[in-house]
């Protein structure tokens, strides 16, 4: 399985779960070059959503959400400043959240929503 497919199987697992959780998703993928992509940008509530997906096949090296640090945060900043620009929409409560995604050896997944994983410093 190529690494773009996994991806999109964690996304598509992220986005089943979050829509029971309430979330509207309105784009995947917002892509900013030399910032990077957001997986998914989503609405709850009064919030613009941008999520973060990290898929692990085990937990050898850490947590997905472990996976999400400082720099790759700072890119997630930039990226998701990008889109509220873009959309004219700097005035709506943001946050970022991280779905973290386990596999095991029978193919079965534990996920796991971080709501406010990180704040913009």
């Amino acid at each position: 399985m190529l690494k773009r497919d996994i991806g999109n199987k964690g996304e598509d697992i992220a986005v089943k779960l979050i829509k029971k959780k309430g979330y509207k998703v309105i784009e995947r993928n917002f892509n900013v070059p030399r910032a990077g992509e957001i997986d998914i940008i989503a609405k709850k509530k009064e919030h613009l959503v941008f999520v973060e997906v990290r898929l692990r096949k085990n937990t050898l090296h850490g947590s997905g959400a472990e996976t999400v640090d400082i720099f790759k945060q700072r890119k997630l900043i930039k990226a998701a400043q990008t889109y509220l620009k873009l959309n004219n929409l700097n005035n709506i409560p943001a946050r970022f959240d991280v779905v973290s995604i386990t596999g095991d050896a029978e193919g079965e997944y534990s996920v796991e929503i971080i709501e406010n994983a990180f704040e913009v410093v």
